[in-house]
């Protein structure tokens, strides 16, 4: 097992992720990544998680390795998400067949004999935990999932809106029923945990924020391109896809206008066949998977986050501001960010508003190289992994207490 670092007694966690938690290369990931290897460090920690791909099979070997014993189970997406039709006509939530999995549950219910604790990241894996009352639950909401899907319903026609609905409706019923039942529920930001406190009064709530890797997302300013615009992101999740084909349609033509030149790069794995026909637009570059979103940053005049379907924290737009990028956002996509607008980034919802905050940044150097500054400074202050992470030993000693007082 990792080394443990401090005296106190080691307690035996059973973490429960959506997806193999490394190597750490999207948002979810880094998440999970990081807080394994920081239980890792004082208690004895084993993984159930789900293996979408190939990679993820060979992580898990990898991770158990590393000192970190993992357990993959095969996720066949498409598969899953038409034998879950057939929940249309009940009221349980599609996100629970899509991810429901008996051989998930039988592992999830012999490990439980093992543990002193359960850390599910994602409701989909809290689902996994909810029966098992003898030990101590802590539910982890990267994001509140069921609004999300609240969001989604308001871009979309019917059909589709109706299901969006419904499947809002029903996955926040059952977030509720989770929420009551653990001992405590995470949250990444102060936002997020306000909402659901007025969402699911009385239930035990607490923020740990996400953090940044301030030694790979460090400024590189040597190799920054003129009218160089960078978006990041796993490319066929429906917001960064949203975010991308709002930007090209509407908000890279008025850019254009005053600066020919300019260039935008999409940068993240799996683009849709809709997010790599954006490529036919002037100037835009789709790169699918690349080994380091950090190169493409440090090449880039200034990172743009236009996504209008958000919950939680977009580490995308923490990892530009890490890197001394200046930051152009949509107020969606930077509400889980303790920043001050104007100050450390800037913010524009509509494609005239974002048009114009960009080309000042890219016609005024200084001005984006004070806010591109800012931006590195507030990280520095604010999210490394260290200081977001300090309060989570005192999670799981209030996770133990308040069992022990059911």
């Amino acid at each position: 097992m990792p080394r443990h670092l401090t005296t106190g007694p080691a307690v035996r966690i059973l973490f429960l992720a959506q997806r193999v938690p490394y190597p750490p290369n999207r948002g979810d990931k880094i998440s999970t990544w990081r807080l394994l290897k920081h239980m890792g460090r004082t208690h004895s920690v084993r993984c159930l998680a789900f293996a979408h791909d190939e990679e993820d099979l060979r992580a898990a070997e990898e991770l158990t390795e590393m000192g970190y014993p993992t357990t993959a189970v095969p996720h066949h997406g498409t598969f899953r998400r038409i034998l879950s039709l057939p929940l249309l006509a009940t009221g349980k939530p599609l996100t629970l067949g899509v991810f429901g999995s008996s051989k998930m549950a039988a592992l999830t219910k012999e490990a439980v004999a093992w543990a002193d604790l359960i850390y599910a990241f994602s409701s989909s894996m809290g689902a996994f935990m909810l029966p098992f009352c003898q030990v101590p639950r802590i539910m982890h909401f990267a994001e509140l999932d069921s609004d999300k899907w609240r969001q989604y319903s308001e871009t979309r026609t019917f059909p589709m809106s109706w299901v969006y609905r419904r499947e809002w409706r029903t996955l926040f019923s059952f977030e509720q029923r989770l929420a009551a039942a653990v001992e405590q529920n995470v949250f990444v930001t102060p936002l997020e945990e306000r909402i659901f406190r007025d969402l699911i009064p009385g239930a035990p709530a607490v923020t740990l924020r996400n953090g940044v890797d301030l030694g790979l997302f460090a400024p590189r300013p040597e190799l920054r391109e003129d009218n160089h615009l960078v978006f990041t992101g796993v490319m066929d999740y429906l917001p960064n896809v949203d975010a991308c084909r709002f930007f090209v349609s509407d908000v890279l033509p008025l850019i254009r206008q005053e600066i020919p030149a300019v260039r935008f790069s999409i940068v993240g794995s799996k683009p849709t066949a809709e997010v790599q026909h954006l490529a036919q637009a002037p100037g835009v570059t789709v790169t699918g998977f690349v080994d380091s979103t950090a190169d493409w940053l440090a090449r880039a005049s200034v990172a743009v986050a236009p996504i209008r379907i958000a919950r939680g924290i977009q580490n995308k737009v923490l990892e530009a501001m890490a890197m001394g990028l200046p930051v152009v956002s949509t107020t969606t996509a930077s509400q889980g960010v303790e920043g001050q607008a104007g100050e450390d980034y800037l913010v524009a919802d509509d494609a005239g508003a974002m048009a114009q905050a960009i080309c000042g940044l890219l016609k005024d150097r200084e001005a984006a190289q004070n806010l591109g500054k800012r931006a590195r400074r507030f990280v520095e202050e604010n999210y490394d992994w260290e200081q977001v992470f300090a309060p989570l030993d005192h999670i799981l000693d209030q996770a133990q207490e308040a069992h022990k007082l059911k």
